[in-house]
Order: C-alpha cells, then structure tokens, then sequence
C-alpha cells in the first residue's frame, strides 16, 4: 500500500525558477526511501510539499488517502521533518519543553502530553537531559531532539533532509542508529542526501533527482552504475561489491 503518492507536481519559486518539474513518484508504507542528487537538485523542495510547507502551482501529493493542500494540519502530524538545521527547529528553553511544543498545539491534556514527551525522550535516549537547556547539547544530541520532536507528534513518517550534516563522526553513528531503530519500528523513513556513503546499504528505494526531477527511480544495486552521471559518488560499499563481482565474473569465463 502507498502512503504517499505524487501526481504531475510542479512547483516555481517567486523569482521565477524552477523547484520542480511535473514530479511523479509512489512510497510504500513502511519503506526507507533515499532522494540522491546534487544540491540544487530539487531534493528539498520536494520534502516540504510532503507536508505542506510548500504549496504546488500544479499537481498533487496524496498522503494516506487524502490531499496535504485541503488538510494540512493533519498532514503535519502525518509527516514530521528533521531539517538540516536542527537548531531552526528548536524552540523550548529546556529539552523537555522543545518536545512538548508539536503536542502542546494540539491542544492535548496535560496527561497525554507528559507521556508523550517522556516516550519520545526514552526513544532517543535523550531521558536523562530533559531538564538541560538545548543550546548545551552536541550536534547529535539536537539531531536526536529534533527526531523526539517529530515522534511525540506520532508521526507515521519521518523525513530528513542531509540528516548527518554537520555532525562528527559519533554524532552521524547516534543519528543512524536512531533512525533505523524507527524504521524496524514501522516508520516510513525518507532522506535527502547529496552524500549517499552513509544511508544507501539501508535504504530499500532509491529516487535520483536533477534539475528539479526524478529522473531515476529503483533498487539501490540497479542503479548504482548511473549515479555517476547524475553528479553524485558512488558509496565505497557499492565500489567494493562492483569489484568483487567483477573479478568473480571474470574468473567464471576465464578458460
């Protein structure tokens, strides 16, 4: 079953160019999807209409069964988005309070949003700092409140764009681990990345985008030997299985 599908969409920025370009695109419920490109590709133009944060000028995006343009606050609890930037998105004086903003606006009782809140926290391993002031945090440690953000709205579908941007090594291992776990758990998981070294052995679906695009779309391994020529490097656990195969090949035929 899709959870999200993408009709034609088209969308033009105030300056006149071009963000997408009649996009076509179906998500399975439950799959982790990863959107390759170069930056400028239109990677990020198309997750904000996944939740209305952009608006087409043509086409549609149907999320589990309904239109996000004639719904968008439920197609915001539907889809939760960890921007780039995880300190845009934090806004709470304490890490406890930042969680309880998405359920505090939707007028829930006091009760539910306490629960709410302490799950998500647990979920992230972020428990113990619920009292620590955000700013205090490491790179890793926003990015996983950001992520505990998203999940005490319950949302079905987690979408990241250039999730591991910025952080050290330890803090790209917290973030990974945080989202696979989601997606064991049911979570549809979708990521934009310009980088794919990280992401592309765990992905189950791969969207390549240029110039506002899908311009490929397929299983991870089929695509690889195109990667290039959409700008974008081909992860080195992909350069050593090529290799491998080859070799095996090669001693296959060899007389």
């Amino acid at each position: 079953m899709n959870i999200i599908a993408i009709d034609n969409l088209t969308h033009r920025f105030d300056d006149g160019t071009w963000g997408l370009k009649d996009v076509n695109l179906k998500i399975k419920t439950g799959a982790f999807v990863l959107i390759g490109g170069q930056n400028g590709s239109g990677k990020t133009t198309l997750l904000k209409h996944l939740n209305g944060l952009l608006l087409p000028d043509a086409g549609s995006v149907w999320l589990d069964g309904f239109q996000v343009s004639q719904n968008l606050v439920k197609a915001r609890q539907i889809v939760g988005m960890a921007f780039q930037d995880a300190d845009s998105q934090i806004v709470g004086e304490t890490v406890y309070d930042d969680v309880a903003f998405g359920p505090e606006n939707l007028c829930l009782d006091r009760i539910e949003i306490k629960k709410r809140v302490l799950l998500a926290l647990k979920k992230v391993g972020l428990q113990d700092l619920a009292r620590q002031k955000p700013h205090l945090l490491s790179g890793g440690e926003k990015r996983r409140l950001t992520i505990a953000g998203i999940l005490a709205m319950e949302s079905k579908v987690l979408v990241f764009d250039e999730p591991f941007s910025n952080l050290d090594y330890p803090g790209i291992q917290q973030v990974l681990k945080q989202i696979l776990a989601l997606h064991q758990t049911g979570h549809t998981i979708i990521i934009a990345a310009h980088d794919l070294e990280m992401l592309i052995d765990h992905a189950d679906f791969l969207v390549i985008m240029q110039d506002g695009r899908v311009v490929r779309e397929g299983l991870p391994f089929d695509l690889i030997d195109e990667l290039e020529t959409f700008g974008i490097r081909v992860p080195c656990v992909f350069r050593t299985k090529r290799v491998h195969h080859v070799a095996k090949v090669e001693m296959e035929i060899r007389p």
